[in-house]
């Protein structure tokens, strides 16, 4: 698969797609990079820590969280992707779900889509994405977790994703799948979808996995979002595990050296 400039090699290798947000009221990193500047330096942080994709969002998706007009998260995200592409050889992931921004984020130099929605909210993302031939990652998502059997109803609602993708023109090699951990989904189903993440493989694309510092992790430990971190590798080890390509993270050098660590395990016995 090509994102950006880069290749990428679904077959053997693990990849860290790094956060960043430019918002004042995120789940976990509200406010940090907001300035240019602030998120320039974080960038190459995350960069020279190992991530091999930068996720730029402009609207907190977290529980409860405030909407923004579609002008305030362009006027957020697009000064910040220009100074990305600007400055850093690195693909560049805009994380939203409106077709204005979409579009304006691939106009100032975004690589790839990442839509929480899996192109349900706006099907004109899916068309932009066709458009300018980009990548883009379809997470699974409901307004409620109300379900007749958990991880059947997933793979339907992910069905329903791939066709509307497909039928805009998103090319198979341009697909990614992300579970949607945290959205939709009760604690225990977030739980299951982790453990049986493999069950997206049927179609064959590869898959993203997104629990960072969230929710599940704060439950299942009772802690603070900033005492998450081994919460989220362990997850991530269980990603690497169960076949998973693309992990989003806030904690980019811890979880790629739990991925080197797990892939050397497993690629040791697979020898």
């Amino acid at each position: 698969m090509r994102i950006g400039n880069k290749s990428f090699d679904l077959s053997n290798k693990c990849y860290i797609m790094g956060i960043l947000n430019i918002t004042p009221d995120s789940f976990s990193d509200g406010g940090k990079w907001n300035s240019v500047e602030a998120a320039k330096c974080h960038v190459l942080n995350m960069i020279q820590d190992g991530a091999s994709i930068i996720d730029v969002g402009g609207e907190s998706t977290r529980p409860g969280h405030k909407k923004i007009s579609v002008n305030e998260e362009i006027e957020r995200v697009v000064p910040i992707i220009e100074m990305i592409k600007k400055n850093f050889d690195i693909p560049v992931s805009i994380d939203s779900y409106k077709s204005q921004v979409v579009n304006e984020a691939l106009k100032a130099g975004a690589d790839m889509v990442n839509d929480i929605w899996g192109f349900k909210y706006d099907i004109k993302v899916a068309e932009l994405t066709a458009k300018y031939q980009k990548p883009c990652c379809l997470m699974h998502n409901r307004k409620e977790s109300v379900y007749e059997n958990f991880l059947e109803d997933v793979k339907n609602d992910i069905d329903e994703s791939i066709e509307i993708a497909k039928k805009a023109g998103v090319e198979d090699d341009k697909i990614i799948l992300d579970p949607g951990v945290g959205f939709g989904k009760t604690y225990e189903q977030n739980l299951t979808i982790i453990n049986y993440i493999d069950c997206l493989k049927k179609w064959g694309y590869p898959i993203l996995l997104g629990t960072s510092r969230k929710s599940v992790i704060g439950k299942t430990l009772n802690l603070p979002l900033d005492q998450r971190a081994e919460g989220t590798i362990a997850t991530t080890v269980i990603g690497v595990v169960r076949g998973v390509t693309f992990f989003r993270v806030h904690d980019v050098k811890e979880n790629i050296r739990a991925v080197k660590m797990t892939k050397a395990i497993l690629d040791t016995y697979n020898k």
